[in-house]
């Protein structure tokens, strides 16, 4: 895998196993390494000049940078954040984790999601089911078998009612109430279209 830019040419010429999109200007990308008969994949990730900025490693998978930290699983599958320079800003600690928006990141302890800050902070306590980033000031929770939508401080705004939701975006959400039609609402819950 390599990068092209708008024309068609390459930037970056192939040479990883696999590469991810640039987030917040750096890439995740993937190289293989053989150790005895055993072929292994080592994570790093390169800025636009296809330099590496974090070293491949075999200890970890990252996932995308967002807002100047990465959400990381060590080999026991366990995530924290490194940052832009590689070094684990909160330490493995959660079963999952999810990239930041708005300076806040879904992360599950044990069977539940909740959100913390980029200190680590838990600024909502884990009570989700399953729980997405926040966009436009909410974000999409998952309770029990139903979402809806909470707030910065953990208050739903948006009642848990729909078999299926996605994130705002330009102030609308799609949405569905009995898994087949969908349709969109405003950031009241109402229908508007």
């Amino acid at each position: 895998w390599g990068y092209i830019n708008k024309t068609g040419n390459f930037e970056i010429q192939p040479q990883f196993a696999f590469a991810y999109r640039f987030s917040d200007n750096l890439a995740h990308v993937v190289l293989k390494t053989k150790s005895g008969d055993h072929t292994f994949d080592i994570h790093g990730f390169i800025d636009k000049t296809g330099e590496f900025v974090i070293k491949p490693r075999a200890s970890y998978v990252p996932k995308d940078f967002s807002e100047g930290l990465a959400p990381t699983a060590v080999h026991n599958k366990t995530y924290g954040y490194i940052d832009k320079r590689g070094i684990f800003a909160i330490p493995p600690q959660y079963n999952n984790a999810e990239c930041f928006s708005e300076g806040l990141a879904a992360v599950k302890i044990r069977d539940k999601y909740g959100y913390i800050d980029k200190e680590g902070t838990n600024m909502i306590p884990p009570s989700f089911k399953i729980a997405r980033q926040f966009s436009e000031g909410l974000a999409c929770v998952k309770v029990g078998n139903k979402w809806g939508y909470i707030d910065k401080l953990g208050n739903t705004v948006i009642q848990i009612q729909f078999d299926n939701a996605h994130s705002f975006y330009e102030g609308l959400a799609a949405v569905t109430l009995d898994g087949k039609k969908w349709g969109f609402i405003d950031k009241t819950g109402k229908f508007v279209l």
